[in-house]
C-alpha cells in the first residue's frame, strides 16, 4: 500500500496496525495528505504522544505517529522479540519500507529521538529531514573516558525500576517523570498524559535494561540529512548538551530553544513546537 494515495486513510485518524518483514506488529495511526512527517515517541508514551501536533501538522503533512514494540497498545500478538532501541530502529526502518513511505521528515522525542537518530545514521535513504527534540543518551567526548550516565542518574533509575515493579506505579512514575522534566511536572501533567504513562509503565525497568548508545562525533558525521535539534530552556542539562553537541557534529544541523518549555516541550508548548517543526520541514 501507498499511504500517501490511498483515500481511504485520509479522513478520522484510527488505530491501524502494520506487520513488518520481521514479525513485529507496528500500531499506527495517519492523517492529512502530503509528504510524509512520521513521529517517534519516548519513554512512557505512544503514538498519542503526538496527538498535539498530528491535529494542527496534518493540513500540511501526511502525519504518521507510531507505537514502538512493547509499547501501548501492544499485547502478546503485537510483540515479538525483546525490547530493545536496536529492535526499534530496525522495526521503524522496516516499517517507513514496508509502508512505502520513504525518504519521510522523520521527528523523535527523548528516547525516540534516538532511535530516529540511528534510523537517519543507518538507513540514510528512508530519512529526507530530522527532527530531533532532546534527544536521549550519553554524550562520547573525545577524549574523555567511555561514556555513561551518572551515578545519580542509575541509583534513581534502579529506585524507580525497584517502586514500579513492585506495584507502586504512580509513585514510580513521579520520580521519573519529574527527574527528567521538573520537580512536580507529574502532579501538574493532564490526565491524559498520566494515563498514557500507567499504560506504559512496564516498559520502563525494561528500558533501564537497555542502555541507549553514545552519542559521538564520528556517529554524528554519518548523519547527512538535514537536521533539527530542539532543547527546552528548562530541560534537565543533559539534554541540552546532547542538542549543544549534536548541533555542531552533524554538517547540517541548526538549533532551536523553546522558552519556559522542560523536557515535554511539545506538550507544554504545542504551538511554538509545530510551527517549528512546520517552518524546517516546509524549507527542504
Amino acid at each position: 500500500m501507498n499511504a500517501r494515495t490511498d483515500p481511504s486513510i485520509l479522513s478520522v485518524p484510527e488505530l491501524c496496525f502494520a506487520t513488518v518483514p520481521s514479525g513485529i506488529c507496528v500500531p499506527y495511526v495517519i492523517s492529512g495528505s502530503g509528504e510524509p512527517l512520521v513521529f517517534v515517541h519516548g519513554s512512557l508514551c505512544d503514538y498519542r504522544y503526538w496527538s498535539s501536533q498530528t491535529e494542527f501538522l496534518s493540513k500540511h503533512f501526511l502525519c504518521i505517529s507510531v507505537s514502538l514494540s512493547h509499547y501501548w497498545p501492544a499485547d502478546d500478538a503485537c510483540i515479538q522479540g525483546e525490547f530493545g532501541w536496536k529492535t526499534h530502529v530496525a522495526e521503524l526502518a522496516e516499517f517507513i519500507a514496508a509502508m512505502d513511505l520513504g525518504p519521510v521528515h522523520l521527528v523523535g522525542h527523548s528516547r525516540g529521538g534516538c532511535v530516529a537518530f540511528y534510523v537517519a545514521r543507518e538507513y540514510p535513504r528512508l530519512v529526507k529531514t530530522l527532527a530531533l527534540a532532546d534527544p536521549g543518551g550519553p554524550l562520547q567526548i573525545d577524549g574523555m573516558p567511555e561514556a555513561s550516565l551518572p551515578p545519580a542518574t542509575n541509583v534513581l533509575r534502579a529506585k524507580v525500576a525497584d517502586l514500579i515493579e513492585g506495584g507502586a506505579i504512580e509513585a514510580g512514575l513521579e520520580l521519573f517523570v519529574d527527574s527528567v522534566s521538573m520537580p512536580g511536572f507529574w502532579r501538574k501533567s493532564p490526565a491524559g498524559f498520566r494515563t498514557m504513562a500507567i499504560d506504559n509503565a512496564a516498559t520502563l525497568p525494561k528500558q533501564f535494561r537497555d542502555a541507549l548508545p553514545a552519542y559521538s562525533r564520528d556517529t554524528a558525521r554519518d548523519v547527512q540529512c538535514r537536521t533539527l535539534l530542539i532543547e527546552g530552556e528548562k530541560s534537565p542539562r543533559m539534554f541540552r548538551n546532547n542538542v549543544d553537541k549534536l548541533a555542531g557534529w552533524v554538517d547540517h544541523a541548526e538549533k532551536q530553544t523553546i522558552a519556559g518549555a522542560s523536557h515535554g516541550m511539545n506538550v507544554a508548548k504545542p504551538g511554538v513546537f509545530n510551527r517549528l517543526v512546520h517552518a524546517f520541514v516546509s524549507s527542504w
